[in-house]
């Protein structure tokens, strides 16, 4: 599958903008990329802190019949983030927090905010990413924030980090036929070793 790339200075962020995309019919397949978002969002509507320096990106597709349930992405798009990330922190720690949380070195790095949309009765996924990658906020659950820059002491350039993930969501839905069943262990071959802990 080709992902149609648009790219932002500054959204509300960057789901929002899928939507609006979707509906606006601009792209069936869309990858959307933006350098600052300032109503980020995370699940049942908490507030996604958005610092600059850091990833905001979102991935928007129909769902086919031959894919798999909405439900079942948690786990697809756990798993390629978390290899994106281990691409980055080799030797480090990287585990996920059901249903869309990626913890580095059990710290909160990344979440993930899955929404279904239905235009014209064809429903569509919006998977948005949020990757901690110089800066983390401080908060006060179970799971504190970290950052890349803070875990490996080397500063990642969002360009490639950008480029690995769109590779990664294009080999995996180019390989997707081969996909009989949903196993961790399938995906994480597909996209090239994405850690599962």
């Amino acid at each position: 599958m080709k992902f149609k790339i648009f790219k932002f200075k500054r959204v509300t962020s960057t789901n929002d903008v899928a939507i609006d995309l979707i509906k606006k019919k601009k792209g069936i397949n869309g990858f959307i990329y933006a350098e600052s978002q300032n109503k980020g969002r995370g699940t049942h509507g908490k507030k996604w802190i958005s610092d600059i320096g850091n990833l905001f990106v979102s991935i928007f597709f129909p769902l086919k019949k031959n894919y798999p349930k909405s439900n079942e992405f948690y786990l697809i798009n756990s798993a390629i983030v978390s290899s994106v990330i281990k691409e980055f922190c080799i030797n480090k720690k990287i585990s996920f927090k059901r249903p869309n949380d990626i913890l580095l070195n059990g710290k909160k790095v990344c979440g993930i905010l899955q929404e279904v949309i239905t235009l014209n009765k064809k429903k569509f996924l919006i998977v948005g990413v949020g990757i901690n990658v110089i800066s983390s906020p401080n908060i006060t659950n179970k799971y504190k924030a970290t950052n890349i820059l803070l875990e490996t002491k080397k500063r990642v350039n969002n360009k490639e980090l950008i480029f690995i993930l769109y590779a990664r969501y294009s080999k995996f839905f180019y390989n997707l036929s081969s996909l009989s069943f949903l196993d961790t262990k399938d995906i994480t071959a597909m996209i090239d070793g994405g850690s599962l802990d």
